[in-house]
């Protein structure tokens, strides 16, 4: 069980780290939401149309694994995502989803590869976030997001929503909240990038940086 001051800590981790993410645009309005584990019998997730750039470390959400609510304000919506996310990937300790605008720019374009939304263009995308699988549309709220997650979420530690926005876990708050900012960047590189010839990274480079760096890539 996590100490008190674990959780007040990450409470203002949260409120910290989703201003950072809305002064960059990230995450307009009332979108977007962060959480993270606390223990083995809860977790903590932002609040239901709250702006991530305003949030109070004390009505953020706390749940159990059942996704009942034992503080703070009612949680986002998406919660149950979360939950899919965190029961079928132990190594995932935060999440992050955005409605950043060059990721779901591109999850809004028809011609995508399904294993893996965004190509191997920088060796970063590759170390940080790995292949991002493209999942079905669903509705804001439909819980069938929950079972696709549910499918993707032991092998890959991002997906991407189609029409909608990435979806991001990682070891620590930290490294998650960094692991969003870099799909975001290498969106835009991507879109940049759409009417020239680039290059993708090499299956030798790709290999290095497996080997270097423990980078989980699947050509």
């Amino acid at each position: 069980m996590s100490h008190p001051a674990d959780e007040r800590y990450l409470r203002e981790r949260i409120a910290t780290l989703g201003q950072r993410l809305y002064a960059r645009g990230l995450s307009p309005g009332t979108s977007g939401n962060i959480s993270v584990r606390l223990d083995d019998e809860s977790w903590l997730c932002t609040p239901t149309n709250s702006c991530m750039g305003e949030l109070a470390p004390d009505e953020i959400s706390r749940l159990d694994w059942q996704g009942n609510l034992l503080g703070g304000k009612p949680p986002s919506k998406e919660y149950f995502f979360h939950l899919a996310y965190y029961a079928n990937r132990p190594a995932a300790q935060a999440i992050v989803h955005l409605h950043s605008s060059y990721s779901s720019a591109v999850a809004c374009l028809d011609d995508l590869d399904p294993q893996s939304a965004l190509p191997p263009i920088t060796p970063y995308f590759v170390m940080r976030v790995g292949n991002l699988p493209l999942l079905p549309y669903r509705r804001p709220g439909d819980e069938r997001l929950g079972e696709d997650i549910a499918a993707y979420a032991p092998h890959h530690a991002a997906v991407l929503l189609a029409n909608h926005g990435p979806v991001v876990t990682g070891k620590d708050l930290e490294a998650t909240v960094s692991a969003a900012e870099e799909l975001e960047e290498t969106a835009k590189l991507y879109l940049l990038l759409r009417d020239k010839p680039y290059r993708e990274l090499s299956h030798a480079q790709i290999a290095e940086l497996k080997d270097v760096f423990g980078a989980v890539w699947e050509s």
